[in-house]
């Protein structure tokens, strides 16, 4: 009886130490609410599925365009997605029933005007015709925190457009100005920039009541080689979370995130802003807690 006792304690320990000993996750289901085509949610999530399927060993997950971040989030409240890439004001906003996998990488307000314009300033949009983003989208949501930070709302022309087709209309002045979040620098923006003179508007006299509005609203500075500006702009910067269900499975989580990191290299390839995923970062997603299986393999690495 000894004997075997022995026996059953070094295979334990053998398969503590063997790769494919932890639990069998083959038949996990992960559908990924992702964004529009060609964005950056959608360019991460085509390899971060590939990792996932790799990682649990299972179907490649299903990603899912979608419009943006306030979709995504509610796709996972109905059950309709798994994990979804959300900016973070949109994912604070409520946290009822939501966990985060971890903050992968931050996007900038940029707010574009055409060189020639006369607006200066935020406050100087008033009465004027500007892009807020595509409808549903997590552009949409932070230019209505602006607006209503500045007192703008209802006092400009808005216009539910995205990115690729707001900066032709900017440059043909069918608009005057364009909100958009996004990495730094933003190709879109910089192939635009070699047709027509662009300037970005700076937001300091917003940051403190932003800041009002939401805890994870930060201030920074685009510099002025992004783009070619004529001097760097202060502007917010905005943190983008994996976000799920609360009830996920706590394996399912930590092999999700250990399949995040070890796909980093191949994220950033796809995107730039993926080079910005570190562990230390990672886990601030404040007010949003951290999934326990997240929690869990976050602290596997102190070990």
């Amino acid at each position: 009886m000894r004997r075997r006792g022995v026996l059953a304690a070094g295979l334990a320990v053998v398969c503590v130490l063997a790769t494919g000993c932890g639990p069998d996750l083959s038949r996990t289901r992960v559908r990924i609410a992702a964004g529009l085509n060609g964005g950056v949610y959608d360019k991460l999530a085509e390899p971060l599925a590939d990792a996932w399927a790799a990682e649990l060993d299972a179907e490649r997950p299903e990603v899912q365009v979608t419009e943006g971040s306030p979709d995504n989030i509610a796709r996972v409240r109905a059950g309709k997605a798994d994990v979804a890439f959300v900016a973070a004001d949109v994912a604070t906003e409520n946290t009822a029933g939501l966990a985060a996998l971890a903050r992968v990488h931050d996007d900038y307000l940029h707010v574009v005007v055409r060189a020639d314009s006369s607006i200066k300033s935020f406050a100087q949009l008033r009465g004027h015709k500007v892009a807020i983003g595509s409808p549903d989208s997590g552009v949409e949501f932070l230019s209505k925190q602006l607006l209503k930070a500045s007192g703008l709302t209802g006092a400009i022309d808005r216009r539910n457009l995205g990115l690729n087709e707001a900066l032709p209309a900017l440059e043909n002045r069918q608009i005057d100005a364009v909100i958009w979040s996004g990495g730094v620098p933003t190709p879109s923006i910089t192939e635009r920039a070699k047709t027509v003179d662009l300037r970005l508007l700076d937001i300091t006299d917003l940051a403190d009541a932003l800041r009002a509005t939401s805890p994870v609203y930060r201030t920074a500075t685009i510099p002025a080689t992004a783009y070619d500006l004529p001097g760097p702009v202060t502007t917010l910067v905005l943190p983008n979370f994996l976000v799920v269900s609360a009830s996920m499975s706590d394996d399912v989580a930590e092999a999700l995130v250990r399949g995040l990191f070890k796909a980093r290299d191949e994220l950033g390839k796809a995107a730039g802003a993926a080079l910005s995923i570190d562990v230390h970062p990672a886990i601030e997603t404040s007010p949003l807690p951290l999934h326990p299986g997240a929690l869990r393999y976050f602290r596997s690495l102190k070990d």
